[in-house]
């Protein structure tokens, strides 16, 4: 399988060996990319650590999208290493523990902000970055989640922040298409990472999927990378600005 062989692929949002963005960077390494892989604290490095070797990543750097400067540095150093760059892939959220936890009506002002900048935001700064590095196209693949279609109980207000970063998706896939850029959200069903056990009952959405989806499983982060690693494929030169639901079909259901 070498489908992305010579590309060159930044992933973001590896935390731990249970991170989607573990799934997906295995995946495009597999294809043959090279990769440029981030981490958001020193803390998040030494978690990685165990990780590197089987991903044999060309660069590996910080980055913490609340700092001023540190995305322009990752593609900086993407630029003199390499002087362009094929794929991205955003995998970034957060949203405060009180806000997450709580009604969307009483979400607090300073903690919508935030979920906004850090799981929306950084998408389109990720985007801007890229752009001049992508001379001859390329792909740009963002995270989301069925919360932004339809109420999930408990997803609290990542629900109307995934919904921007979908919306943001196809107005990103729209400008950029002209530069053979194409952009995608993917949207995996659940799936048991330490992003998703702060999300209140998740035991319960777990059992909900494999129930109630078509397929009767539950996906896990090795799905969600082969499937992203399609939509940078040439296969898929001619899609750009989907949602991609990986999640047995649970989407279709009422």
């Amino acid at each position: 399988m070498s489908t992305l062989a010579g590309k060159i692929a930044l992933v973001t949002g590896i935390a731990n060996e249970q991170s989607i963005a573990y799934g997906i960077a295995r995946a495009l390494k597999a294809r043959g990319a090279e990769l440029v892989i981030t981490y958001a604290t020193d803390r998040t490095r030494d978690f990685i650590a165990p990780l590197l070797p089987e991903l044999a990543p060309a660069i590996v750097t910080k980055c913490d999208v609340t700092a001023e400067g540190s995305l322009e540095a990752v593609f900086d150093e993407i630029r003199q290493r390499f002087g362009r760059l094929d794929i991205a892939v955003h995998s970034i959220a957060f949203a405060p523990k009180d806000d997450l936890h709580g009604r969307v009506v009483d979400t607090s002002r300073d903690g919508f902000l935030q979920a906004m900048d850090i799981s929306c935001h950084s998408f389109v700064r990720l985007a801007h970055l890229a752009e001049p590095l992508m001379t001859e196209g390329g792909t740009l693949i963002t995270m989301s989640y069925y919360g932004a279609e339809k109420v999930v109980p408990n997803y609290g207000v990542m629900g109307p922040v995934k919904a921007a970063l979908e919306a943001t998706t196809r107005y990103l896939a729209y400008e950029l298409g002209k530069s053979k850029i194409r952009v995608h959200a993917v949207s995996p069903g659940p799936v048991q990472t330490r992003a998703a056990s702060g999300i209140p009952e998740f035991a319960s959405m777990l059992e909900d999927a494999v129930e109630r989806s078509p397929l009767q499983a539950l996906i896990d982060i090795d799905d969600v990378g082969a499937a992203t690693a399609f939509l940078c494929e040439p296969g898929a030169a001619m899609l750009t600005g989907s949602v991609f639901h990986v999640d047995g079909g649970l989407h279709i259901l009422a």
